[in-house]
């Protein structure tokens, strides 16, 4: 995967589940208005995969925040493309405050994963996308990590076709399918579905994303296929769904214990 900056830093979103004739529909839809994510180019329905290890503290503090409907909340993840010990992992903050969403990231190589999760800042040369911003957000997550003790709790997946303005970032639509959730407590970055729960079923999740003023046809698209806006929060959801018995101290010692035994070895130095 090229790794360019394409984030929205700020941002509107609408979220839509939908069956997969829908989703097909959205696609004919938006190929008119916007164009495909190169990322997806040549691939099954348009998709690549994503793979977000979310942290949480050991009391699921940032879970029930969103259950609890806080309106300035936040979460934490690591986010990758794939398994390959070449490949970036990108360190995310995603907040909410009111109605809009905020994003900062920075990546970084995947054998730096441990020492960020440690608390330290890596070197230049270990920097994938060496920019302020980057930076600034590696400060951040380090700090939000230490002070509300967050750990590595659960890994979402899921295939997402990606449909993009052809001369700015300001308009997204993403098609997500396949969307999986499972328990994870170490950081062991693999791709390997284990004890993985389908979230949200066989729909899929339509988001529309935008960070200025509200696209007329966006209501045109939603109106012409009957979407009924709702949450569909992949990691919220997938934790509602698989209980609180894979996030017990026990538990989760022996997740560690087994993912350590699979991991190689320079993904955990």
């Amino acid at each position: 995967m090229k790794i360019t900056d394409q984030l929205q830093t700020q941002r509107f979103e609408l979220k839509y589940l939908v069956s997969e004739r829908t989703a097909e529909g959205v696609r004919k839809f938006v190929s008119s208005i916007l164009k495909l994510d190169p990322n997806g180019l040549n691939k099954p329905n348009f998709s690549y995969p994503i793979h977000s290890l979310y942290l949480d503290s050991p009391q699921l503090g940032l879970y029930w925040e969103t259950v609890n409907g806080n309106k300035n909340r936040f979460k934490l993840r690591l986010r990758y493309y794939d398994d390959l010990p070449g490949s970036p992992v990108f360190f995310e903050i995603k907040r909410r405050q009111n109605d809009a969403i905020l994003k900062q990231r920075g990546a970084v190589k995947r054998e730096t994963v441990a020492l960020v999760m440690a608390g330290a800042l890596p070197s230049d040369d270990l920097l994938v996308l060496n920019e302020p911003k980057h930076v600034a957000a590696l400060r951040q997550f380090v700090r939000l990590t230490k002070e509300r003790c967050l750990q590595p709790k659960a890994r979402v997946s899921y295939l997402r076709e990606a449909w993009i303005h052809p001369e700015n970032n300001g308009l997204r639509v993403t098609i997500d399918r396949n969307v999986t959730c499972a328990p994870h407590s170490s950081l062991a970055l693999d791709t390997t579905p284990r004890r993985a729960i389908h979230v949200f079923g066989k729909f899929c999740v339509v988001e529309l994303k935008y960070t200025g003023r509200f696209p007329l046809w966006f209501a045109e698209l939603a109106r012409a296929h009957g979407f009924r806006q709702c949450s569909a929060a992949k990691y919220v959801d997938g934790l509602t769904a698989l209980g609180e018995a894979p996030f017990s101290p026990a538990a989760e010692a022996r997740q560690r214990s087994l993912d350590q035994l699979l991991q190689p070895k320079e993904i955990l130095s």
